[in-house]
């Protein structure tokens, strides 16, 4: 039997409003998905790390006219690496672990941590300031049932601060908490990968032990470098950067994968394959519910 307990894909407001939220939340009930990430920094339900209660409230019941499993996904410009907004930031992440627990959410996705080429003196003690912060709001997390998945990010301008996919593993295995776990992203591990002239499987095996979360989206691994699309579309026809795509649209061995990794118990598999392709949505859905059945296959055989 798999660890793997579920799929679906993430969801957002367009406009900061529920409105737009609820609207998307439709056309995926309409597709048959039964798990959705909620991008619910899209949304203004914090203001300076306090839950806007009237919004959340309205949150909380639209969230219950669905029969999802939810998931949350924090911050997107998190940085736990950063002195001067760090402590910003926990602020906001625990009100989001509040949030998470009044809608039912176990999971609340944390992006890894960069510094700027510009502030190589920050760079000595980024890891520890990370794996404080971590730390505190794993505890923080720990009464409302809540883990925090930390997701690993990939280098996006020359001479950042990244920790590899390996790294962000040992970052989990360090802080050494029940309420932290890893997120394997395998397109931002594999442009990470081909950026830094890493092996990208090597990669992910090092993550897979401690992942209890994933995102699931297609690219080629091809850093976008300084090259600038006009359209979005221009960098999905030359196969450059962070893509979202359709499962099967790039060149990720997903099949293999999925068949030789084993993940945390209880590891949903979120598709972040957004609204662009909703056309797209149905056949990756029932991909990835394939990928969830082999991975299962492959559990059973390791057991016997």
């Amino acid at each position: 039997m798999s660890n793997l307990i579920a799929t679906g894909f993430n969801a957002q407001s367009r406009d900061g409003e529920l409105d737009s939220l609820e609207a998307d939340l439709r056309r995926l009930e309409n597709i048959g998905v039964d798990t959705v990430e909620l991008a619910l920094t899209s949304i203004d339900l914090v203001a300076g790390g306090r839950i806007i209660r009237e919004r959340a409230d309205r949150l909380v019941a639209l969230a219950g006219a669905f029969p999802f499993r939810y998931t949350v996904h924090g911050l997107v410009s998190s940085n736990f690496m950063d002195p001067a907004t760090c402590r910003y930031q926990l602020e906001a992440a625990k009100a989001l672990v509040e949030l998470c627990d009044r809608i039912g959410a176990r999971i609340l996705v944390q992006h890894g941590g960069f510094l700027r080429a510009d502030q190589p003196l920050l760079r000595a003690d980024a890891d520890r300031r990370e794996r404080e912060a971590l730390s505190e709001l794993a505890e923080f997390a720990k009464p409302y049932g809540v883990r925090i998945a930390l997701e690993n990010i990939f280098t996006a301008e020359p001479g950042q601060y990244r920790q590899t996919p390996a790294e962000v593993a040992e970052t989990v295995k360090t802080v050494n908490h029940p309420n932290l776990v890893a997120l394997i992203d395998f397109s931002h591990a594999y442009l990470e990968a081909t950026y830094r002239g890493l092996n990208f499987r090597e990669q992910i095996r090092a993550m897979a032990p401690v992942a209890g979360h994933l995102h699931v989206h297609d690219s080629f691994g091809r850093p976008q470098g300084f090259y600038k699309p006009y359209f979005l579309q221009e960098a999905t026809a030359l196969g450059l950067g962070d893509l979202h795509m359709p499962l099967g649209w790039g060149d990720i061995a997903w099949e293999e994968i999925f068949g030789e990794l084993e993940f945390l118990p209880g590891t949903v598999l979120m598709m972040e394959i957004g609204e662009r392709y909703r056309s797209e949505q149905p056949a990756s859905l029932e991909r990835a519910k394939r990928l969830i059945a082999l991975n299962g296959t492959r559990s059973s055989m390791a057991a016997e």
